[in-house]
């Protein structure tokens, strides 16, 4: 891979990572619901914005628009609100390794409801590796009690619906991208849209200060419009296999980020729960071990 595309992965895990800081920032004044409402709705005007620009016209078939909903509930609406509610319990660097269970849920998920991506041996050890990791983070808090442990199953949950949205997703391969992820951002902000009406009720909150502003734009125009626009780029120069390469840097990237400005400590149990799923992603990858199995052996 180029050295440009190096960098475009860096930039799309540090503007995936971040989602999480912001998250945390906008939990702390706003409930999650009505969050997740700013970040998918300034995020879908962006994005039909810019398919104006470019003079594109969405499809209005109202069968195509329900399953725009449908993956819109399954990618955007359910796993973004189980994550900010988490993060209502847990700190954005617990969250963002959690989170990267999402490749191993979707193994398991694509093994039973898909035909051609059955398990292999190395994804049942990536399996067995990326439970036990979730077991070393998690299993303290769910002896010991208390809200935290609530807010670490909502994490996981959310990484089991993004498997099923993946698989959901399919359905759409015969959209260009760019349309169909503006269609599933803003049939994720339709289903939101009432949901906080009824729910949040945010005419009855204070007017937010520039911090929440600014958290807004930042997660909705950097961390999910501009996102998607790095997603499409590399997808046409280097593929969706070299982009999940992300799995493995946002984590850490996260844990920076919420350790230098929200001032979030890092437990051992984090960090080894953390290394115990990256082995597990590994191994569901295959490319490291397939080189290092390809390498001629020397004799002394």
């Amino acid at each position: 891979m180029s050295a440009r595309n190096w960098a475009l992965l860096l930039l799309l895990s540090l503007l995936w990572g971040s989602s999480f800081f912001f998250y945390k920032v906008l939990v702390a004044v706003l409930p999650p619901v009505t969050v997740v409402l700013g970040r998918v709705g300034i995020a879908a005007v962006a994005l039909n914005l810019w398919l104006l620009a470019q003079g594109t016209v969405m499809p209005l078939s109202p069968k195509l628009w329900l399953r725009f909903l449908v993956l819109g509930l399954l990618n955007n609406v359910v796993p973004f609100v189980l994550i900010a509610w988490g993060e209502t319990r847990i700190t954005s660097g617990m969250d963002s390794i959690l989170n990267a269970t999402t490749p191993i849920f979707m193994v398991v998920v694509t093994h039973f409801l898909t035909q051609d991506e059955k398990l292999t041996a190395g994804k049942v050890v990536g399996i067995a590796f990326g439970f036990a990791g979730t077991a070393v983070l998690v299993g303290p808090d769910a002896f010991a009690g208390g809200s935290q442990v609530w807010g670490e199953l909502a994490v996981v949950a959310a990484s089991c619906v993004y498997a099923f949205a993946g698989v959901y997703s399919r359905r759409f391969t015969g959209l260009p991208p760019l349309q169909a992820a503006t269609g599933q951002i803003t049939g994720g902000a339709i289903i939101l849209l009432p949901l906080s009406l009824l729910i949040d009720k945010p005419w009855t909150f204070a007017l937010p200060g520039w911090e929440v502003w600014g958290s807004f734009l930042a997660i909705a125009l950097l961390n999910t419009a501009f996102a998607y626009f790095i997603y499409y780029k590399m997808l046409a120069s280097a593929g969706v296999t070299f982009i999940s390469l992300c799995t493995f840097i946002i984590p850490p990237l996260a844990l920076v980020l919420g350790v230098a400005v929200l001032h979030e400590s890092i437990t051992l149990n984090a960090l080894i729960g953390m290394v115990i799923i990256a082995l597990g992603l590994v191994a569901i990858d295959g490319r490291i071990i397939k080189s290092l199995r390809g390498r001629p052996s020397t004799v002394d």
